[in-house]
């Protein structure tokens, strides 16, 4: 084998190889990111779990009128949960922030005071939602 072929095939192979690499890296990327269903919007997860549901059990359009009611009332019930749980965070976090308090030196309380001001500044994942479901698509 000379050795300009010899390159050829390392290149070659050098190439196959750095595409692999960066096919697996952008799908484990897309895997590691954490999935959560969406119970910003009852209606939507109803109909995404509907939707589901209706392909992989393959139910009659009188199957799927029946459970509708079913997955709408689960659906309130998530979003309910949600939002008991988001409150008992808020709540825990803010306990948190006071018995902190005696054992943080002044300018430590400052640095909580701002951060407390700044979390509370935040848009909340509804907001951010809107937002980004706004954006113009590329």
């Amino acid at each position: 084998m000379s050795a300009p072929l010899r390159w050829k095939l390392l290149g070659g192979f050098l190439v196959v190889f750095i595409a692999g690499l960066l096919a697996g890296v952008f799908v484990g990327i897309d895997r590691s990111r954490p999935h959560r269903l969406d119970f910003s919007h009852q209606s939507t997860l109803s109909e995404k779990v509907r939707r589901r549901m209706q392909s992989r059990l393959d139910l009659t359009p009188e199957q799927v009128a029946k459970t509708k009611p079913i997955l709408e009332k689960t659906a309130r019930e998530l979003e309910r949960i949600r939002t008991e749980t988001g409150q008992r965070v808020h709540a825990a976090f803010a306990a948190a922030a006071v018995a902190l308090q005696p054992e943080l030196t002044p300018e430590q309380r400052a640095k909580l005071e701002k951060m407390e001001a700044q979390h509370q500044t935040l848009p909340s994942e509804d907001q951010a939602r809107e937002i980004t479901d706004n954006r113009p698509n590329p």
